[in-house]
């Protein structure tokens, strides 16, 4: 390996840590927020922030156009992953506890690796398999020893929803990452998430009204950090290794989620959820392992001379 590609491939991790650190911190803010917004609301003012900081910073460098082919997978990523995704979350997190919310929603890793094994061509790796499954394994004991140990049907319902669309949207982004810059791909999804949630447009003018200051600046916040920076950082990575380790990465998500909504929230989790961010750690760990490349001794081919006619 190059010296740049070493360097490329710690930066690509750098930025999955920040995605990492910045999407458990939003599960904790819309829990929070979530008492003066309603879901739909909340959506479109994290995405209208998101799409304008996003904006006003892809305008001032150079841009390539989508193709038209480009079209269809963009609308797929910012319907489904910006869009649909944001409100089956934040309705969701009406009804369950941070924690808990988290968990379910990493079911999407999985269907991440499942869809681009057979859309992407990605294969399933023998490392990604066997990581995934005990990153999961983990993700269940942190549900199962959850803070309030019970969770509303509808709100395991609503993430089950959340996850589909947050897959779909990731297995239709990553092609798009091939031909257009991260920062781009980004931006437009988001946007096209935002004009999807216009009509929850009075509900947030009214709620706005409404609301404390200091809860106007979560939404700032989660439009600005968990939005904008974190979806831009996670495309990024993605766009320089597969989708199904990328996906398995974010099972780190739910263990610092249980964290912080103890922190912030007082939202205390059970002993067992310690070891079930533990394996989290290990699985992530076993599904990015390259195993190492073993050197073989080069063939040098016979140089003798032809001979001539």
């Amino acid at each position: 390996m190059t010296t740049t590609d070493g360097r490329q491939g710690l930066l690509a991790a750098g930025a999955a840590a920040v995605t990492v650190v910045l999407w458990a911190s939003a599960f904790v803010a819309i829990r929070h927020v979530g008492h003066e917004f309603s879901a739909g609301a909340l959506s479109l003012g994290r995405l209208l922030v998101g799409s304008l900081l996003l904006g006003a910073l892809l305008f001032t460098r150079p841009r390539r156009w989508p193709a038209k082919g480009d079209w269809k997978l963009l609308l797929i990523c910012g319907l489904l992953w910006f869009g649909v995704y944001n409100v089956a979350l934040n309705e969701a997190e009406q009804r369950l506890d941070a924690g808990t919310a988290a968990m379910l929603v990493n079911v999407g890793p999985l269907l991440i690796a499942l869809l681009a094994g057979l859309l992407l061509g990605e294969g399933f790796p023998r490392q990604l398999v066997i990581g995934s499954i005990a990153a999961f394994g983990g993700v269940v004991l942190i549900g199962t020893s959850s803070s309030e140990g019970k969770a509303e049907t509808w709100g395991v319902i609503l993430c089950v929803v959340a996850a589909i669309a947050y897959a779909v949207g990731v297995v239709a982004q990553k092609p798009l990452l091939g031909r257009l810059p991260a920062l781009e791909v980004t931006w437009l999804a988001c946007t096209i998430g935002a004009i999807s949630c216009l009509p929850f447009a009075p509900a947030l003018i009214r709620e706005t009204g409404d609301a404390k200051a200091s809860t106007i600046w979560w939404i700032v916040f989660l439009g600005a950090f968990p939005t904008a920076l974190a979806f831009t950082t996670w495309a990024y990575a993605l766009a320089r290794t597969s989708a199904g380790r990328m996906g398995a990465t974010t099972y780190l998500v739910p263990p610092l989620t249980i964290f912080l909504a103890w922190l912030l929230l007082d939202e205390t989790p059970a002993s067992m959820a310690y070891l079930g961010g533990a394996l989290c750690l290990i699985g992530v760990a076993i599904s990015r392992h390259k195993p190492s490349i073993p050197l073989t001794s080069t063939v040098i081919p016979d140089s003798k001379p032809e001979s001539k006619s």
